[in-house]
């Protein structure tokens, strides 16, 4: 199965809603109109994953200068600072039909070696618990229990520090 990453575009936007509603509960699942705007506003950090022009997954967040996710970003998408200094990674979802192949890997992998070769310091992300040890595989810490309460649910704070000087490899 050839797996093709790439930036996403408006006319992914009915494909990419569907995506996240089959991940996410209606509660966390950004809504339709929250991925368009994140899709205007912050596509250099947005990418699906497609198999045969299907696309089957997802990762994408805005930059910050904060260490720490808080739960306005995810709906609002003009707190994006371009010149910021931590990519975040609101969402990294893939179909269940595709899941355990590796493609949430390949998409994470990609979204640290973009943030790497812009200069970033890190990527910082927050998970449930069950996801702690998943997120260390790519170097992550947990820095414990997060203050955000987006979607009823307790999350923690993970940051990776990149260094810009080290390429990673798939």
């Amino acid at each position: 199965m050839k797996i093709e990453i790439r930036q996403a575009v408006i006319g992914d936007l009915d494909a990419i809603t569907k995506v996240e509603s089959s991940c996410f509960p209606k509660a966390e699942a950004a809504t339709r109109i929250s991925l368009g705007e994140r899709i205007h506003t912050f596509s250099e950090n947005f990418f699906v994953a497609e198999v045969d022009g299907e696309i089957i997954g997802f990762v994408n967040g805005c930059v910050i200068n904060g260490t720490v996710i808080y739960d306005e970003l995810y709906e609002n998408a003009t707190l994006h600072n371009p010149n910021g200094d931590y990519q975040t990674i609101f969402g990294l979802d893939v179909v269940p039909k595709y899941r355990n192949q590796g493609i949430a890997a390949q998409l994470m992998n990609y979204m640290i070696e973009v943030s790497k070769v812009a200069g970033l310091k890190g990527v910082i992300l927050t998970c449930k618990e069950r996801l702690i040890h998943y997120y260390a595989k790519f170097g992550y810490k947990n820095m414990g229990v997060s203050e955000s309460v987006h979607g009823g649910a307790k999350w923690y704070d993970m940051v990776l520090t990149l260094d810009a000087n080290c390429k990673l490899s798939n």
